[in-house]
């Protein structure tokens, strides 16, 4: 399956954006260890947070998490503290993305866990029971996930949980937003340094209305950055956000768009010219490394990243699928060490009609759909991975001006 999309004349739209899936799927996992029966307003109706609900709906005791990460993660975590038996399973690319960090740990704590395919990889068969807890040490230089999915468990550990972190942490914000959130369902937890203490206690059930997703707000501020005299309304974005990507604001200041916080969103404008080279350290906003990778090559503004180690165990190895997909476009991107990325400036002759693969990776698609704008048109491969987080995308899109053609 394919799309080419046509830019419009004028962007100018109101867009509403998806709930926030990194907010949607901790919510889910304290929801069902507060044991609430209220139900979480505004949950994202991607796929990756579809795969916890699913779970949790199941009367099967296997659970395929197919590409979500998180959800493997979290619910590693979750299913190894609850009585029974149960299979998490995934995709093809799930189980080659390592999972030894966060089972290496909770077997430190008393979990029983065993590996049904290659050792340090899912599958994962879990025997449940109450985890101990007590001292563990952990590495924040690989993925913050297993961290948060830790720290959510920890308050039902028998002796609750000191989580110590070497190397530095990567995704902090990320960290952060899970801290924040067990505060908000009544847990009191120490973090001070790279050091977390969480003693056991119980959950309190709150009433809880998840609020827009900055993440996908990045691809319209991209596509904004692209169009002088550009205005988009991105409706459920809260200043003071606890989503480490709402950092956006001021990184796009650079690629000359400004922000307008209202009572419900922000209205986003191409105000001026961009910077003559952009530098970032991308370590606590991974994420957001493919939009503004697209955004300066396609504004000509050479770039420096740094931070992006953990790009390459996401849904693909993102810099070399950045590296793969921009080329097609003209663009030829290096990479100095594992932890940057740069673009110098350097072209190469553009392929015509070229056709972006996606990778099976949702923000493929959307960080470079915005090609359309500089080159007129551009071709998108697998367009519906965008489900994984937001499955509205092209519509919004065909809302905003924008003519699809499948």
């Amino acid at each position: 399956m394919q799309y080419k999309i046509y830019p419009p004349e004028k962007l100018k739209a109101t867009v509403e954006l998806p709930a926030s899936k990194s907010i949607s799927n901790r919510v889910l996992i304290l929801n069902a260890l507060s044991l609430n029966t209220n139900p979480v307003e505004n949950l994202s109706d991607c796929e990756d947070t579809q795969v916890i609900i699913d779970a949790f709906n199941s009367d099967s005791n296997v659970f395929d998490v197919k590409g979500a990460g998180t959800a493997m993660r979290f619910l590693t975590a979750f299913l190894a503290g609850m009585d029974g038996e149960w299979i998490v399973q995934g995709s093809k690319r799930m189980h080659e993305r390592p999972i030894f960090p966060l089972v290496d740990t909770l077997r430190t704590i008393g979990a029983d866990i065993e590996y049904l395919g290659n050792d340090g990889y899912p599958p994962l068969k879990i025997r449940g029971k109450r985890l101990k807890g007590g001292e563990v040490y952990v590495s924040g230089s690989v993925s913050s996930q297993f961290i948060s999915a830790l720290m959510m468990v920890a308050p039902t550990m028998e002796n609750g949980l000191i989580i110590n972190i070497r190397d530095e942490i990567i995704s902090k914000p990320y960290i952060n937003l899970t801290a924040k959130l067990m505060e908000e369902y009544g847990i009191h937890l120490k973090w001070e340094g790279n050091r977390i203490k969480i003693k056991p206690q119980a959950y309190k059930p709150v009433s809880f209305k998840v609020e827009s997703d900055w993440s996908a707000a990045s691809y319209w501020y991209e596509m904004v950055s692209l169009c002088p005299h550009s205005e988009i309304t991105l409706l459920g974005l809260q200043e003071g956000s606890y989503q480490g990507d709402a950092n956006l604001v001021n990184l796009f200041k650079d690629l000359g768009v400004s922000t307008e916080f209202i009572p419900n969103g922000v209205i986003i404008r191409k105000v001026g010219k961009p910077t003559k080279k952009f530098f970032h350290n991308f370590i606590y906003e991974p994420d957001l490394a493919q939009t503004f990778a697209a955004a300066c090559c396609f504004l000509h503004v050479p770039f420096i990243f740094s931070g992006v180690q953990s790009l390459r165990i996401k849904e693909t190895d993102r810099i070399e699928a950045l590296r793969t997909e921009l080329k097609k476009l003209g663009f030829v991107l290096s990479e100095t060490d594992s932890e940057m990325l740069e673009w110098d400036g350097e072209r190469c002759f553009a392929e015509e009609d070229a056709a972006i693969d996606t990778y099976d990776d949702h923000r493929m698609a959307m960080s470079l759909s915005p090609a359309a704008i500089p080159f007129k048109s551009v071709i998108i491969n697998d367009p519906q991975v965008v489900n994984k987080s937001y499955p509205n995308f092209w519509d919004d899109l065909k809302k905003a001006g924008f003519r699809i053609q499948s």
